[in-house]
């Protein structure tokens, strides 16, 4: 099969493939609320001839092709969410939904996915083994991942292999990211709530200053990172919000503090984590307060297996030429596509999406966001290339 032109095929699509992007990006669904996508979703691959299940992790969808010959079983994952931003766009397909839009790219993950479902359909008969098709809710902080594996979408049949695709607005139009090891961070999600004793602003000396006292935790936290961990590890802990007071003349009884921690090697997560602790022990002690913390683990590190990560360059050496396929370093944003990557061989892909002389470069979850569709049949030809390659030389 390495002799289809998967980019002209994928080309023949980019029409359809910008139909499907456009209408999605008009109508974006929140978190598991995917209803109208994950429908049109399913309708669309069981017109192909896929196996169909839908309400898979509550509005899932996943479908299954049998090749033409037996073989392994090669899962192919798109997410299908979109945010709660507001939309700043003169474009005529701009979010019809107030407070809400596709500010990530997942319009043209499932235009993707789509796109790909149709290349692979048209060839089922060449192919060896199954393709497993994934489309996913909730990526954006739902736990979406989690959810789909825990109503056993790895199971029946289990697939041996995964790769995921991310359109990418801080890489150039058609440059290709996927390499071995570490691609993307592992996030956890902090609450901190300072408690102390409140009182009249005139009279401190009778109160304890939640406000003062999460002034020197926020302070003391900072040294974390840069005086905790290796310098040659990678970590970031970042406060984003702190709430506390309701007056001038009021001292604060509470605090609440809500961050993130963001890292990739479990030994610096534990570090972190534990310094942390000591340094709230130590603060609160001192000045006389207390504290809560709740830590709540969002995603683990994205990985990416050296094997099919070799198999997903020569791919895109094949689709978008050996020039366009590049190293980055690990970025430190998350991504639950960790939830199959942990527990089965797999390799996450970037796409370079952007194009800064048409103005398509805003970063990803930026209400100007989008991207340059030129993207959707390079990635629908590199996936399916991916899979291909997968399936044939296992």
């Amino acid at each position: 099969m390495h002799d289809i032109d998967f980019t002209g095929e994928a080309e023949g699509l980019h029409p359809q493939l910008i139909a499907w992007r456009r209408d999605l990006h008009q109508h974006p669904e929140l978190g598991f609320a995917v209803h109208r996508t994950a429908g049109i979703v399913a309708q669309t691959l069981a017109g192909l001839g896929y196996e169909v299940r839908t309400g898979v992790g509550q509005t899932g969808v996943v479908a299954l092709l049998h090749g033409g010959r037996p073989g392994p079983t090669v899962m192919l994952r798109a997410d299908m969410d979109a945010l709660p931003i507001q939309e700043i766009s003169d474009a005529p397909y701009a979010s019809q939904v107030a407070g809400a839009m596709h500010a990530c790219g997942h319009d043209g993950h499932v235009a993707i996915g789509l796109g790909t479902a149709t290349l692979l359909a048209r060839h089922a008969a060449e192919l060896p083994g199954r393709v497993l098709l994934v489309f996913q809710p909730a990526e954006e902080g739902g736990g979406g991942a989690a959810a789909m594996v825990a109503d056993g979408v790895l199971a029946d049949p289990a697939p041996d292999a995964a790769f995921g695709l991310h359109v990418w607005n801080s890489l150039p139009l058609g440059r290709v990211v996927a390499q071995a090891g570490p691609l993307m961070a592992a996030a956890d999600v902090l609450k901190i709530v300072i408690r102390g004793k409140g009182g009249h602003g005139a009279q401190p000396h009778e109160a304890v200053d939640a406000i003062a006292v999460a002034g020197q935790a926020l302070s003391a936290l900072q040294t974390i990172v840069s005086r905790n961990v290796d310098p040659q590890e990678t970590a970031v802990l970042t406060i984003g919000s702190i709430r506390g007071g309701t007056a001038f003349n009021v001292i604060a009884e509470s605090v609440e503090m809500l961050g993130t921690i963001r890292t990739f090697a479990p030994t610096v997560r534990e570090t972190v984590l534990t310094r942390l602790r000591v340094l709230l022990d130590g603060v609160t002690n001192g000045m006389g307060a207390r504290y809560d913390l709740e830590i709540e683990s969002a995603t683990q590190a994205v990985v990416n297996d050296p094997v099919l990560a070799e198999i997903a360059r020569n791919a895109a050496s094949q689709i978008a030429g050996a020039h366009a396929v590049g190293w980055h370093p690990p970025l430190m944003a998350s991504e639950d596509f960790s939830e199959f990557a942990r527990r089965v061989p797999a390799c996450f892909i970037l796409v370079g999406s952007a194009n800064p002389e048409l103005g398509l470069d805003a970063p990803h979850h930026n209400p100007r966001f989008d991207f340059d569709e030129r993207v959707l049949p390079l990635s629908v030809a590199l996936l399916t290339a991916a899979a291909v390659r997968y399936l044939t030389y296992a």
